[in-house]
């Protein structure tokens, strides 16, 4: 079960950030004391934007903070996984995978937009009242987020966690970034709502990509104890009859689980909050 919060501790800057603004202050220093140094000091900085880029890109680095790729090593002893759902709440799509969850008696994370939360505010209650867990993906999932700046990033978040939290009852304390792309501001943002952020283990494209068979086969190589599975439920792709891929995805994804050994949990069971530990 989630931890009891404790008292956040000052945000600490990851050592890639803190090298980075050494790095700024040693290139400024250097061009005022070394004028003709100038353009490689320039060029030094430019190099460190494109590695800080480069980390915001890959969703499952931990350069820019601490990311949960995985669970904690206590869920995979229990032979334990994740099945998590983005995009959503989705009033077509998400009924009917809740009712595939209830059939394998299957528990799973849902990380939903804010947005779609209130404009179908029944739909969230449900995903609770069946046993599932809710978590914050942004409040408008912008194509930019990556993109924004310290006080927009500060906003998207604050606003998805009221929202999320008068529906649900409980405040989220897990955070995908939309698309898993990030920057350099959002770690302390996340800090100061005790949000841990969470990408996956394991990912089919399922939004991209009308071939069931090739999704579930992404997803299920290789399956193990302690895999975070991302699937989606909104913006669900869809195959060539027009079903939504996660419905066709899902019963078989289970099933190889199942058939693994493999038992569901949820993020809010199996991560702590982020006081409380780190990845």
């Amino acid at each position: 079960m989630q931890a009891q919060q404790a008292p956040l501790q000052r945000w600490s800057a990851p050592p890639a950030v803190t090298a980075s603004i050494g790095l700024h202050a040693l290139a400024a220093g250097t061009a005022i004391v070394m004028p003709e140094a100038f353009w490689w000091a320039l060029g030094g900085i430019g190099l460190n934007h494109l590695g800080l880029t480069a980390a915001g890109l890959w969703p499952r680095s931990r350069v820019l903070g601490p990311n949960w790729t995985r669970l904690p090593d206590a869920a995979a002893r229990r032979r334990q996984f994740a099945l998590t759902l983005d995009d959503g709440p989705d009033p077509e799509v998400t009924p009917r995978v809740l009712d595939l969850l209830d059939a394998h008696r299957m528990r799973a994370t849902f990380f939903c937009i804010a947005a779609r939360a209130l404009a179908a505010p029944a739909l969230v209650r449900e995903i609770v009242a069946r046993g599932h867990d809710v978590q914050n993906h942004s409040h408008s999932h912008r194509h930019h987020f990556a993109l924004l700046g310290p006080q927009a990033l500060a906003r998207e978040l604050a606003r998805a966690q009221q929202v999320l939290a008068d529906l649900t009852g409980v405040p989220p304390h897990c955070f995908r970034a939309p698309a898993g792309l990030r920057n350099p501001f959002l770690d302390p943002v996340l800090h100061a709502h005790d949000l841990n952020l969470v990408s996956w283990t394991r990912r089919g494209f399922d939004t991209v990509r009308g071939d069931a068979p090739r999704v579930l086969a992404r997803l299920t190589a290789g399956m193990a104890a302690g895999d975070i599975v991302l699937l989606h439920d909104g913006h669900a792709g869809r195959t060539a009859d027009g079903t939504p891929v996660v419905l066709e995805v899902l019963p078989h994804l289970l099933a190889h689980a199942a058939s693994c050994g493999l038992q569901g949990t949820t993020l809010r069971d199996a991560i702590p909050l982020r006081s409380s530990a780190r990845p």
